[in-house]
């Protein structure tokens, strides 16, 4: 790690080839973007905190991926938008290792927060009666737990192999954040153990969780037929339809990005498509989960119900 850090102490982020007045438009639209972000998950924990009714297994993985947008969001935005009013692209060999453990990090802990969050549907309604006894806390904080370390184990495993590599050369990284496959392509080394890797943490976190999310689903569908109830149809349909467009949404596009194969005419689609799951992505989920979700709303009128009265 010391002879690489002697060989180089600095990235260029290619990015995206813009004008200065575009990018300060940029600076503008993705500002304001990541403040939604921040205010939007930060109103999804705060409800969830406040309000008893959402003190269920559901709701507190809820806040887990809330919390996980806000981290991923955050691990690679600040220097992107630094660099835009600076009309700069350079990103130290310290930050740039940093950057690729976060946003490894917690991706990996957003798709297996997902799964847990398939599995605590599954049992609520093929299982109603034994859900509570199943989904109890010590086992809801044990899964919590193992998402945020298996998350962050995978990841260092990456930027372990990535450090034993030398550099030279320009470093021109054709990407606007130092996204882990993007900065292998300008390394001097053999690659090919880091792509092997890559592509085993991609199917163990995506195709493998997505498998297991299908299968569930199947079954909660199934199940869902059953229900003699129309209201109870309804709202079981409602609950799983919000968590499958956030499913959809962000496993779509990371098999996209991980799973096809690398050809060079697909690196700006493969920036783009980053650049909709850096911004959206973390947006998708209080939407999602707020507007069509009776139970939060619910605990939102009730805080300006509160706050009104005060």
């Amino acid at each position: 790690m010391e002879g690489n850090q002697s060989w180089i102490a600095e990235f260029i982020l290619v990015g995206f080839q813009l004008s200065e007045d575009m990018e300060l438009l940029l600076f503008v639209i993705f500002i304001l973007l990541y403040t939604f972000n921040l205010l939007a998950n930060g109103m999804i924990l705060g409800l969830i905190s406040l309000d008893p009714r959402l003190h269920t297994p559901m709701y507190y993985f809820l806040s887990h991926l809330a919390i996980t947008d806000v981290a991923y969001a955050s691990s690679n935005l600040p220097n992107m938008l630094a660099n835009l009013v600076k009309h700069k692209k350079t990103i130290s060999y310290f930050s740039c290792t940093m950057q690729m453990v976060s946003y490894l990090a917690f991706a990996s802990v957003e798709c297996l927060t997902l799964v847990v969050m398939s599995y605590d549907r599954f049992v609520a309604i093929c299982h109603p009666l034994q859900y509570m006894v199943i989904m109890n806390w010590r086992v809801c904080t044990f899964l919590a737990i193992a998402c945020w370390v298996c998350g962050f184990s995978l990841a260092i495993v990456q930027v372990s192999l990535f450090l034993r590599l030398p550099f030279c050369g320009p470093q021109k990284v054709n990407h606007f954040f130092c996204e882990i496959s993007s900065v292998l392509k300008v390394t001097c080394g053999d690659i090919w153990i880091n792509e092997m890797f890559l592509f085993a943490d991609g199917v163990f976190i995506l195709v493998v969780p997505l498998s297991l999310m299908l299968v569930s689903y199947v079954r909660i569908l199934w199940a869902i037929l059953k229900i003699q109830s129309k209201e109870g149809r309804k709202k079981a349909f409602s609950t799983c339809s919000s968590h499958l467009c956030v499913v959809g949404f962000y496993f779509g596009i990371a098999m996209m990005v991980y799973l096809a194969p690398d050809s060079s005419h697909q690196e700006e689609q493969q920036k783009i498509l980053f650049l909709f799951y850096t911004f959206f992505n973390p947006l998708l989920n209080p939407l999602v989960y707020s507007v069509r979700n009776a139970q939060v709303k619910a605990a939102f009128h009730k805080v300006l119900q509160k706050n009104r009265s005060v």
